[in-house]
């Protein structure tokens, strides 16, 4: 496949699995601690990573746990952050300059501050109390911030089938892979389809949300410099339908969790007024060895599966490399 190496892709999923053992210590230490509260702390994408996870604490727990944009929250900070909070980040390469600002801010403060990363030797690794490592450029972080929320929650007696989630997540590394397979003709058949496509509406709902946030604005923004919009499946409708017309391309992520009728609805208007419309539905991709249980739970990891391969023939297919950038990490801003 384009642009896949596969021993090196297995090594990396398998990577974030094998944190669990220090996931469920920490998991426990929070559980019995003094901590009060959560905050998962990040910049761009791992932002947007992080709002399955909040939802999944808010939708069943009386826990306080946000996701918060790190560097309005060190302008603006909530007042019940402190000594008695937990602060959760992540970064690929753990140098992340907004992150790094926003924990500096988080050690003031007195909370405890957890890192995950692939490289020891970074700055984000050395600077938080705990460091989980997974291997280098391991993405996405959906895995470890499941295991903390799920343990947690079972501590909690707030989430029930820990013990078959883990066995699930063992599984997932082939069951990605499965995946990747299916999706690459898919995705290069809509990359050669989208070549000069130069925008895309996209719209997603519950924990995929902040996954179609993060595929607008930290894919085909940043590396393909590409015009989108983003919205909501539930906000879909009080104006921003009034942007599609016949030949607008519409990226529709369908999870399966119960926000899945938000969905079914704006599918039914988009294939109504447009004649490009791409559904990535997680239900339509096989994943050996896990159970229909928690496959909800899963939906960010299998999306982000199958738009790496829309990601990598994009690429090729507009000779536009995803390395490329003209001002992130180039300019001064």
């Amino acid at each position: 496949m384009l642009g896949f190496n596969e021993e090196e892709y297995l090594g990396q999923v398998r990577s974030t699995i094998a944190l669990r053992s220090q996931i469920e210590e920490l998991a426990e230490r929070v559980s019995a601690g003094r901590w009060k509260n959560i905050y998962f702390i990040g910049a761009g994408g791992t932002y947007a990573a992080a709002l399955p996870y909040e939802r999944f604490f808010q939708t069943r727990s009386d826990l306080p746990v946000r996701a918060v944009i790190g560097k309005e929250f060190v302008l603006a900070p909530d007042p019940q952050f402190g000594p008695d909070s937990v602060a959760i980040f992540a970064s690929v390469s753990g140098t992340t300059e907004d992150i790094l600002d926003c924990l500096e801010f988080a050690r003031e403060r007195g909370a405890l501050t957890i890192g995950f990363t692939g490289y020891p030797e970074s700055p984000i690794a050395t600077g938080v109390d705990e460091v989980l490592l997974s291997a280098p450029k391991a993405w996405p972080f959906d895995v470890q911030f499941l295991l903390f929320a799920a343990k947690l929650l079972s501590l909690r007696g707030e989430f029930d089938g820990y013990d078959r989630l883990v066995r699930d997540l063992e599984a997932l590394p082939e069951a990605l892979l499965a995946v990747t397979e299916q999706a690459d003709p898919i995705g290069q058949e809509f990359a050669q389809k989208h070549a000069q496509t130069d925008y895309h509406f996209l719209v997603g709902s519950g924990n995929l949300w902040g996954f179609t946030y993060l595929y607008s604005m930290c894919i085909l923004e940043e590396m393909q410099w590409l015009r989108t919009t983003r919205v909501h499946a539930a906000e879909f409708f009080h104006g921003s339908l009034e942007l599609i017309e016949k030949d607008t391309s519409l990226l529709l992520f369908v999870g399966e969790d119960e926000t899945r009728p938000l969905m079914d609805r704006v599918i039914s208007f988009a294939n109504n007024y447009s004649d490009d419309v791409t559904v990535i539905d997680t239900a339509a991709y096989e994943l050996p060895g896990v159970s229909d249980e928690f496959r909800g739970l899963l939906s960010p990891i299998v999306a982000d599966a199958v738009v790496d391969r829309f990601s990598k023939h994009l690429a090729q297919a507009r000779d536009h490399s995803l390395d490329l950038r003209r001002y992130y990490r180039v300019v001064e801003y």
